[in-house]
């Protein structure tokens, strides 16, 4: 079974994928319980003209069809970036049992830094796990250097 510091490793190479588009390097990744990948996915937001197509909810969605269904429970999501609000709202309607991800926003993060909608008792569904900062300065340094470079 792959750990989470594998795992992310692997959305990192993912990530660099978006620059070609123009899009923020950020990836998702969907894996069950045994680590095994059902779907990995980086920003399209400017590519598909498409204010959703953050990473995450991309990855939720091709899980969803690869599953047959909407409910992702004992799934766990990994993404390079702590999830925005959006993307967070996303996430618990998935069912998703565990998060990991890389850097933390500090601007517009929803899994523990600005907010925590991820584990906010008041919603229907919560994550049960979630997992910030592995290989964060990895994943930090990736964003910085795209942002610098615009």
């Amino acid at each position: 079974m792959r750990d989470d510091t594998d795992l992310m490793r692997l959305a990192l190479a993912n990530a660099s994928e978006a620059l070609a588009t123009g899009d923020v390097p950020v990836a998702a990744l969907v894996v069950d319980a045994a680590g095994v990948m059902i779907s990995s996915a980086t920003n399209t937001k400017e590519r598909d003209c498409d204010p959703t197509a953050h990473a995450e909810v991309v990855a939720l969605r091709l899980a969803g069809h690869a599953l047959e269904t909407a409910n992702l429970s004992g799934h766990t999501l990994v993404v390079t970036l702590e999830p925005c609000v959006m993307c967070a709202g996303a996430i618990t309607q998935a069912r998703i049992s565990r998060l990991v991800f890389g850097a933390w926003d500090e601007k517009a993060g929803a899994a523990g830094s600005t907010h925590d909608l991820v584990r906010d008792r008041t919603l229907p569904h919560r994550v049960d796990e979630v997992v910030g900062g592995v290989l964060g300065e990895e994943c930090g340094a990736l964003l910085s250097d795209f942002f610098r470079a615009r």
